[in-house]
C-alpha cells in the first residue's frame, strides 16, 4: 500500500498540481490533510481525499474521513478540533474509537511520524508554509511485508527525513 499526504497548501494550487501529476495512478491513496483554502470543485483536489482545516470556510469537506485501503484503515483530519499543537491523547483517543492503524493530520505545519499504541501518526508538515524547517513537504508512507517506510519530500524530490517502523 502506498499513499501520498500532504496538508496545508493555503490556497496555493501549483503544488497540489504537481504532486497531481506526479503521484495520480502511482499510489493507492492521494489525502489532504486540510487547509486547501479551496473547494471541493477545484480540479487540483480531484483524487484527494480531503478534510477540512481551520482555515477552509467552504463547507463541502468533513472534519474527519475514515477509509480503508489494502487492508490498512486510515483517519484523516485536520488536528485542529483535536489540540494537536499540545498533545496527540485526545487524537490517540479518536483513532482507538475509530479502530484505525494509520492517523493522517496536519495543522502545525510541522513533519514527523511516530507510533502510539500500535497506531501510526503522521504530518507531511505544509506544502507551502512549514515551521520550524525551511523545506516545503509531503510524505509518501509505503506499507509492505511487516515494514512501514515514510519519507519526506521537497517538491523537488529531495527526501528531507525518513523513518522505518517494523510491524507485526
Amino acid at each position: 500500500m502506498k499513499a501520498l499526504i500532504v496538508s496545508d497548501s493555503h490556497g496555493s494550487v501549483k503544488e497540489l498540481k504537481q504532486l497531481k501529476e506526479q503521484y495520480e495512478g502511482n499510489v493507492d491513496v492521494m489525502i489532504h490533510c486540510g487547509d486547501s483554502e479551496l473547494t471541493s470543485q477545484h480540479v487540483e483536489l480531484e483524487g484527494f481525499h480531503v478534510v477540512k482545516g481551520n482555515c477552509d470556510f467552504a463547507f463541502d469537506f468533513p472534519n474527519d474521513i475514515i477509509t480503508e485501503v489494502q487492508h490498512t484503515r486510515f483517519l484523516v483530519t485536520h488536528g485542529h478540533l483535536y489540540n494537536i499543537k499540545m498533545t496527540l491523547q485526545t487524537l490517540l483517543y479518536r483513532a482507538k474509537e475509530a479502530e484505525v492503524n494509520v492517523v493522517c493530520f496536519g495543522h502545525s505545519h510541522i513533519l514527523g511520524a511516530e507510533i502510539i499504541d500500535d497506531i501510526l501518526f503522521i504530518n507531511p508538515g505544509s506544502i507551502l508554509l512549514p515551521r520550524s524547517r525551511r523545506e516545503k513537504t509531503f510524505a509518501v508512507l509505503e506499507i509492505q511485508e511487516g515494514q512501514i517506510d515514510i519519507r519526506f519530500l521537497t517538491l523537488e524530490g529531495v527526501t528531507v527525513a525518513q523513518k522505518t517502523f517494523q510491524i507485526g
